[in-house]
């Protein structure tokens, strides 16, 4: 199973409803591409619930009962072809064709250029709670779709306690589906430009202290009203405006989704962020997007991946001092060290420093993704903690950064426990989630929390701190 796709299990359910509702093999295929993040032609596979193994053995037997010669596949080829790493030859495209009774273009390997749809033409778009999901529906009806997504997002806005729930979750994956569609194709004005940028600063200044969940559904409006704006191809310096900005909402969707512990979605707006800023071609930003991206796999168990993406990062932002370079530098070191390569995390973190020494002032402003001195500090302790030294450390004022200090205090607390200091580590963690507001005790906060008591010996937890801390987040688990 490829990285970003759905489990067997949800192409089996949708089986079971599409029998239940007699769906025709194309619509079951639309409905499993769709949701499941395969591609078209692994859609088609699962549609009919065969394996890899049984797909080939049936295109074997298709070629030898209907004299086609020989199928010439394999099932490391198939997984190639499904997963666009190779491409079937034209004869092989014509026997996959007729293996599921469809066409080149339905199996996604050729384009559609007709200029109409002769009345027929049906997209699948994503489920929700209380109505049939994935039912096919004409493109005239979109502009209804979007209304309908938008008043969901505006009526949790609205709600007297932020939830996740899965319909609004799927909604959030279809927003950036869709702005996946639109990059892929991409008439504003000056004054809507100026007035997009202003928002995003506003939502950058505003992200750093707003509660994850209720932050993510306003982006997702905003996003919405982006995608609407490069639903045609504008004037070169227009696009670029407009991809500046879609980089920053998707950059701050996706890092609210990993601090709310959906890496899947987390991973895939990571994935839209590098597709705008790719396109955008600015190094600095493409930069920004790698050192952001590389905050996932630290959080959450893959630290050789952060200092990839870190590398990668300051590779892209080159010599001239920036936030991305910085970022890229401290991430590394904090990875290195937690890795146990003190010498190179020591290093990196020197490195970050220079960085920091060199670049222009950026005003007082608190804003997401600017590498300022107090985000130097934090990775700074972090780095240290993780290097075993004692450190004396302040962040100074909270501010408007609700979980800063307490990822420094889990980070302490987790020393402690390595060090055999069970009930101190305990009792700092503890006073790191009671001083971190309900809404912000996501499961960034609350993953590492857990990860310290994972290390307490079996002989200890029967200590009054550790079932304190225990009792804690169990309550904080359900609350959430």
């Amino acid at each position: 199973m490829a990285r970003g796709e759905h489990s067997p299990a949800c192409a089996r359910r949708w089986r079971e409803k599409a029998e239940s509702q007699q769906w025709t093999p194309w619509q079951t295929t639309q409905a499993i591409h769709g949701c499941c993040g395969v591609s078209l032609l692994k859609a088609h596979r699962l549609a009919r619930g065969w394996s890899a193994r049984q797909s080939v053995q049936e295109l074997e037997e298709l070629c030898e009962r209907q004299n086609l010669g020989e199928a010439r596949a394999s099932i490391d080829l198939l997984n190639a072809w499904e997963n666009n790493r190779a491409r079937p030859r034209p004869q092989t495209i014509d026997l996959l064709a007729r293996l599921y009774r469809a066409n080149a273009v339905r199996l996604g390997l050729a384009g559609d250029y007709c200029e109409d749809d002769g009345g027929t033409k049906v997209v699948v778009v994503s489920g929700a709670e209380g109505r049939a999901p994935y039912q096919p529906y004409r493109m005239e009806d979109r502009s209804d779709d979007d209304m309908e997504r938008r008043a969901l997002f505006h009526h949790a806005l609205l709600g007297s306690r932020f939830a996740m729930s899965g319909r609004l979750l799927a909604e959030v994956e279809r927003t950036r589906q869709d702005l996946d569609r639109t990059l892929a194709m991409a008439t504003v004005s000056e004054e809507q430009l100026d007035r997009l940028d202003e928002q995003v600063l506003r939502y950058r200044r505003e992200y750093i202290s707003s509660a994850p969940l209720p932050m993510l559904y306003r982006l997702m409006l905003e996003l919405s009203d982006v995608r609407a704006l490069a639903g045609a191809r504008q004037p070169a310096m227009a696009q670029r405006r407009l991809l500046s900005a879609t980089v920053m909402l998707a950059l701050l969707s996706a890092d609210a989704l990993m601090k709310l512990g959906d890496t899947r979605q987390a991973h895939a707006w990571y994935g839209t962020a590098r597709t705008a800023s790719d396109d955008m071609g600015d190094l600095r930003l493409r930069a920004l997007v790698r050192a952001q991206q590389a905050m996932l796999p630290y959080y959450y168990g893959d630290l050789a991946e952060t200092v990839r993406l870190a590398r990668e990062a300051r590779m892209l932002a080159g010599n001239a001092p920036s936030s991305p370079a910085a970022l890229g530098a401290a991430a590394e070191a904090r990875a290195l060290a937690r890795l146990g390569e003190h010498k190179a995390a020591r290093i990196a973190l020197a490195e970050a420093e220079r960085i920091f020494a060199r670049m222009p002032p950026e005003g007082q402003d608190h804003l997401a993704f600017r590498f300022s001195e107090r985000r130097l500090q934090f990775y700074r302790i972090g780095t240290l903690i993780e290097l075993g030294e004692e450190v004396d450390w302040t962040l100074g004022p909270s501010g408007p950064y609700a979980i800063d200090p307490v990822l420094i205090l889990l980070d302490q607390a987790a020393h402690l426990v390595r060090d055999g200091k069970i009930e101190d580590a305990c009792h700092l963690a503890e006073k790191a989630l009671l001083q971190v507001p309900p809404e912000h005790r996501t499961s960034i906060v609350l993953n590492r929390a857990r990860g310290l008591l994972s290390g307490v010996p079996p002989a200890r937890r029967k200590a009054a701190a550790v079932r304190r801390l225990t009792d804690l987040l169990a309550d904080a688990g359900q609350a959430s």
